[in-house]
């Protein structure tokens, strides 16, 4: 399950109109199915050389495949079928980590909260299927 867009350098994602940057990645940005079209779209345009094709994935970009996930995300990985993160809800709020799985699309944030990078990281890089 992956996509594949327009990006450039400095990060921001391509819109439809093939004009403008968008700095988030969601449904007005330009989306191809394979690496192909996206090629044959970027080749047409007159700064060829500023735009990157990069694939999308769960992994990669977990809001867009997971609209519940709310917050920043600050790390990801994948354990079988689900997405793992570790996401701070809103600015400023404890760390919470999130399974997502990629069948369903359901997001599910753990009970526990972590107060500081350090504790969630460890929590995170020792995360089991549960």
């Amino acid at each position: 399950m992956s996509i594949f867009a327009l990006q450039s350098p400095a990060g921001g994602f391509l819109d439809e109109e093939l004009m403008h940057f968008n700095k988030v990645f969601d449904d007005w940005c330009v989306q191809f199915d394979n690496f192909e079209d996206a090629s044959l779209v970027a080749q047409t345009l007159e700064q060829r050389e500023s735009v990157n094709i990069v694939e999308i994935t769960p992994l990669s970009y977990p809001k867009y495949f997971f609209f519940n996930l709310q917050g920043d995300i600050h790390a990801t990985r994948q354990v079988e079928d689900k997405i793992i993160c570790i996401v701070e809800p809103m600015m400023g709020a404890n760390f919470r980590i999130a399974v997502c799985d990629i069948e369903t699309k359901h997001v599910r944030l753990t009970k526990t909260r972590y107060r500081t990078v350090l504790s969630v990281e460890g929590a995170f890089a020792h995360f089991e299927k549960k």
